[in-house]
């Protein structure tokens, strides 16, 4: 169909920025068909979910199972059956589900079975379209060229008269492609559909991404994300709307789950469409404003961030309580008050456990902690438990201090197991980096919600998390003297963390650039970093490999956090000090 002369058309559309489990199929049915309820109720004409709703978002090696991928097409095809059989057949739905490319033969070099990940474009009981992503992100968290074979056939699709052109995620970062591909169909609406995971400071990157194509494609652009945590990830939401010059419209909360609505005032009939569901305008109707959410700051973003991905990882994983180790020090208060805000005070259990060497303020802010935050709380003393193994295995120096925190370790797994509880690993991503933990003792747990957050921003937060109770009138959860001491792990005498580590502030900004940076030593040394500090503390990273393999997972809130970001080998002969 050729096009015709260019009129104005409207579109009411309903953007659904929301959280789907991975691999509860029935379970995400469920929560679309919720929400096209909700949309047909509101009047929209089209309501738009993020990347892979079916599924869940990443699906890693799932997407290479036969039956997996054969019940996601088996969902998208009765989604869209039942909300025909239900009434909402005049809406059309924009569903992200994982597809395949038919009667492929499998070959070296292409994922089992080619995977695809795809969004379908469905209405009145049918499938109308299909657009396949184009742009498979390999980098950091994403393995896509592992798990998907890429489209390579841009989508227009006629919808109430207009012409919408569609992307997924990566296909909008990517210079080219598919955005000027769209722009040269001189499409009136872009769609994108995206599971885009939150790290710092990205909502900026967004908003000025999302601009920069709806300028190139001189159309309005409409950013659709995921909320929620699926294991090390946790996406914010962040749903966007510009128009065509690409200002600001429309824009859902940070964190939270919605169904953003906004009317459209659109060019229509400027393009050859692939598909036409709807060849007339709409009649005018009266448009209502949109939103614009009030954004978060840094340390609110982050501290949402941990909450929801702890909330997630408990809750999909099906865990009703969790408990963690409470020393007195800033690590632990931070981790019960992040783990009190996501899952409520009466589902955390803190535990506390001084051997001979632990203060008597240690254990009374511990218990400060407790009353802040009306957590569960309990003291296990474990020296006579120490005892007991030195009197049969004879330990000194470092390897009785170890004992200690693997008896702590041991201790808090057998509560784990008894009474059905999740550990929570304290450890902060500065001693992560340097190996500044024992194995099979702080590392123990199933979860590590501040693995990601250095040392600095772990007091930060405290601070934060404090100001933000004062504000409000709530006792603030983390005792002072816990934030204002100077750290120690209370394994030996009069013992300080300086005694091992540079001092956190001169430590992190060294860590920021080797870890996050992948700065060698020689850019260290030339920002003027000391040259004996650079070789002793890329020593201690590098040598910490096999202990970083061996923690728990938590939430990732940097560009790099330890885990898929940062892949390097245990046993590695390379050294930055050559």
């Amino acid at each position: 169909m050729s096009g015709g002369a260019i009129m104005s058309g409207q579109l009411r559309l309903a953007l659904a920025q929301i959280n789907p489990t991975v691999g509860d199929i029935s379970g995400n049915i469920s929560l679309i068909s919720h929400h096209v309820s909700l949309a047909h109720k509101s009047g929209a004409h089209v309501v738009v979910f993020p990347e892979m709703v079916v599924t869940g978002y990443p699906v890693e090696d799932l997407a290479l199972r036969s039956s997996f991928r054969a019940a996601s097409q088996r969902a998208i095809s009765e989604l869209a059956m039942a909300t025909h059989r239900d009434g909402y057949g005049d809406l059309v739905l924009v569903v992200g589900y994982l597809d395949e490319v038919a009667g492929v033969v499998n070959r070296l070099g292409q994922p089992a079975g080619a995977p695809q990940n795809a969004v379908a474009i469905i209405h009145q009981g049918k499938i109308k379209a299909r657009y396949v992503k184009h742009h498979l992100p390999n980098y950091g968290v994403f393995d896509e060229f592992r798990n998907f074979v890429a489209g390579d056939s841009s989508l227009v699709v006629r919808i109430h008269g207009i012409d919408v052109g569609i992307a997924i995620c990566e296909d909008i970062w990517q210079e080219g492609g598919t955005v000027a591909e769209l722009a040269k169909r001189s499409t009136g609406l872009l769609l994108v559909p995206n599971g885009s995971p939150f790290e710092r400071n990205k909502d900026d990157a967004r908003l000025a991404l999302v601009q920069r194509r709806a300028r190139e494609a001189g159309a309005p652009l409409a950013y659709v994300n995921m909320t929620g945590g699926q294991d090390d990830l946790v996406f914010d939401g962040d749903t966007i709307v510009v128009d065509a010059q690409g200002t600001l419209i429309a824009r859902a909360a940070q964190f939270e789950d919605a169904l953003l609505y906004v009317d459209l005032s659109l060019a229509a009939h400027t393009s050859t469409p692939d598909v036409v569901i709807h060849e007339d305008v709409l009649p005018e109707f009266v448009a209502q404003p949109a939103s614009i959410a009030h954004r978060l700051d840094d340390l609110a973003e982050i501290w949402q961030a941990l909450v929801v991905g702890l909330r997630d990882y408990v809750a999909k994983n099906k865990f009703t309580s969790v408990a963690l180790g409470v020393s007195g020090g800033i690590d632990s208060a931070l981790v019960a008050a992040i783990a009190v805000d996501a899952l409520g005070c009466e589902n955390v259990h803190g535990i506390a456990m001084p051997s001979k060497y632990s203060s008597d303020h240690s254990l009374d802010d511990a218990q400060a902690l407790a009353i802040n935050t009306s957590m569960h709380y309990r003291v296990v003393g474990i020296a006579p438990m120490v005892d007991a193994y030195l009197s049969t295995v004879q330990l000194d120096g470092l390897a009785e201090e170890n004992l200690q925190a693997r008896v702590r370790g041991t201790t808090l797994m057998g509560i784990s197991n008894q009474e059905g509880h999740l550990i929570l690993a304290t450890g902060n991503k500065s001693e992560l980096a340097v190996g500044y933990s024992t194995l099979y003792g702080d590392a123990v747990g199933g979860f590590a919600p501040i693995k990601d957050i250095y040392k600095t921003d772990v007091w930060a937060l405290s601070q934060w998390r404090n100001s933000q109770a004062i504000a409000l009138g709530q006792t603030p959860p983390i005792p002072e003297r816990s934030i204002s001491k100077e750290p120690s792990a209370e394994l030996r005498p009069d013992q300080k963390d300086s005694d091992s580590l540079p001092e956190y502030e001169l430590l992190d900004r060294l860590l920021l650039r080797y870890v996050d940076g992948d700065m060698g030593s020689a850019a260290l040394i030339a920002e003027g970093f000391d040259t004996a500090l650079v070789s002793r503390v890329l020593a201690m990273v590098d040598r910490a490999e096999y202990k970083r393999r061996q923690y728990p997972p938590g939430t990732k809130v940097s560009t790099r956090a330890f885990g898929k970001d940062r892949r390097l080998p245990i046993t590695s002969r390379w050294s930055e000090n050559i």
